[in-house]
Formats: structure tokens, sequence, C-alpha cells
């Protein structure tokens, strides 16, 4: 039975992957914050099957417990403070984080489980303001934020470790996915959810920025399989992971009112205050190379991935009203 560690495991990407594992008849064993009890946890539905380690990816002692305890044949980090706007507040825990944390693990790995093969959750962060569009493994880095500085850092810790100490590491740059059980300071949350509250008459309109920023969004349940093709290739390589279509906020907010058979128009207002400087150049991904080499693709529609997130927090938002 092969044995997975996996930073972040109470996550969106965490708790898919953790599923994911298990289905496989992997030991799944999560590394997990000390104070992380207020924050949402996505596998409870699975205590009885996961493992779980507390400690610190800012403490390099931890994280070499960790992996000494559970002696990983798999490690997958998606452990972050992956909020972009946050980061900006928080530059230096973005950065001990998102960059020393990987450091870290490497490192752990180097001197306890040099045969353990890495994955590492990059983001099309790092690409910030390309040049051109569609970005694919070879596009230039070119960050615009604490975030995607940290993960840039990262993405070259892990291609430091592949090359200079010969470990099984790799980096899926992965564009934004999205399920019910994203954060809810995300843009797809904080409209699933406005919409959730609007129908249940706990609100009457929903504020956002600019309704025509585009993203390439997915489902999350199809990228951590594409996290696990990637660490059982016979050779270690970076892929973009993404859908290659971009949709609109606006889109998102007519798909998500019509969840409920209501009309985005009538609900929804843009504050100025929050509408970012235009993106020149769209973030969207160019996975062919992780199709032709992986087999794999975006199987879930968003249109699917928001009815799905809709019909979740109407769930939700019920439940707590009883």
């Amino acid at each position: 039975m092969p044995t997975a560690l996996i930073t972040g495991i109470t996550g969106q990407d965490g708790s898919y992957l953790a599923e994911l594992l298990l289905g496989k008849g992997y030991r799944v064993v999560g590394f997990v914050r000390k104070d992380a009890a207020h924050e949402p946890n996505n596998v409870e539905h699975l205590a009885d099957r996961v493992e779980l380690i507390t400690g610190d990816l800012r403490d390099a002692h931890s994280v070499a417990d960790a992996v000494r305890e559970s002696a990983p044949d798999e490690v997958y980090n998606l452990a972050a403070q992956s909020d972009t706007q946050a980061s900006f507040d928080q530059a230096e825990l973005t950065e001990q984080v998102v960059g020393q944390g990987v450091a870290h693990l490497l490192e752990s790995l180097r001197h306890h489980a040099s045969a353990a093969r890495f994955f590492q959750a990059s983001s099309s962060e790092i690409f910030g303001q390309p040049l051109a569009a569609p970005q694919n493994e070879q596009t230039g880095m070119r960050p615009r934020s604490p975030y995607g500085h940290a993960k840039v850092f990262a993405q070259k810790a892990v291609t430091t470790a592949r090359h200079g100490d010969g470990l099984f590491a790799v980096s899926g740059i992965l564009y934004n996915h999205e399920s019910p059980r994203r954060g809810p300071q995300f843009v797809s949350r904080k409209i699933t959810m406005g919409v959730a509250r609007i129908q249940c008459g706990l609100q009457a309109d929903l504020v956002l920025g600019d309704l025509d920023a585009r993203r390439d969004w997915g489902f999350a349940g199809d990228y951590v399989d594409a996290m696990w093709r990637m660490l059982q290739t016979s050779a270690p390589k970076d892929y973009v992971i993404g859908t290659g279509r971009t949709w609109s906020v606006r889109e998102l907010c007519e798909m998500a009112f019509r969840v409920v058979g209501r009309d985005y128009q009538e609900h929804v207002k843009v504050d100025p205050g929050l509408v970012r400087p235009p993106e020149l150049v769209p973030l969207v991904a160019d996975a062919s190379l992780a199709r032709r080499e992986l087999g794999w693709q975006a199987t879930t529609a968003f249109p699917q991935v928001v009815e799905m997130m809709v019909e979740a927090d109407l769930a939700r938002v019920e439940a707590a009203a009883r």
C-alpha cells in the first residue's frame, strides 16, 4: 500500500485528492497546522480513513518530523496562503508558507525520503501579465503579486531539486479551479453564496467588481487527477493544467442566477472601487502537453461546476436557517 503525505489536506484540493487516493488504495496522511481548527475542514467525512500530523510549513523541524513519521512514497504540497489579493497585506506570511515551506519540504525529502515523489501546486499567477495567450510550460514568468512571486520561488526550488539533487519533483501549473469546497473569499464562492442568500431572502443584492474580467475556470476534482498522473510518469516534468477556455465574471453570474430562475441583472451591482486595471492578455491555459503525455483533460464543464456550487450553497444557507 503506497503512502501519500498531503499538505493542505483540509482545503478544497487536499480533500478531493484524499478521496481520489483512498479510492486507489493509498494510505493517506495529512499535514495540518495546530491552529487550523477555525478553518473549513473538508475531510471530516474521511476522519476514520486518513491520518493527521500537526505541524507548520514555516517550521523546518516539524516538516522533517512529518516526513520521517509518515515515510511517504508520494508528497503533495497543496498548502498555501492562496488569496492573491490578501497576499499584498500578508506578504511575509505568503513568502514563508508558499515559498519557504516548499524549501523545507524538499530539504526534508533529501534527508529522510529521497525516493519519494514530490508534487508542487504551482499557479497561473506565476505568469502574472503574460505577453501572449494561451500560456504553456515555456511561457515566461512575470508575477505581479507577492503570491505570484512566492510561487515562482517555489517552482524554481522544485526545478533545482529535480536537476541538482535528483529528486522526482514536479510542479503542476494550475489555473483557477472551483468546487462547492472553494473558500468563501474567492469570487466564485462569493457569487454562488450570494445567489443562495438572495434566494433565501437574506440579502437583496450582490456587489462585485469588474464583470468583464475573464478566467480559465475548471473543476477541482479534475485537477487532482492531473496531480496524481504527474507522479506516475517515468520522468519528472512540469505541466500546465487548465481548460483552455475563459469565462467572464458576468457569465458566471448569469449561470449562477439561472440555477434559481433569476436574472443576474436584477441583483448584481458593480462597485467601481472593486474594479482592478484591465488585463491586456488573458490567463488561459495551453494544456496540450498534459493531454498528450498524461492522457489528462478537464472533463467537467464549468456551467456544471457552477450549478453544483449554487446547489451546495443553497443547502448550507437553508440548513443554517433552520
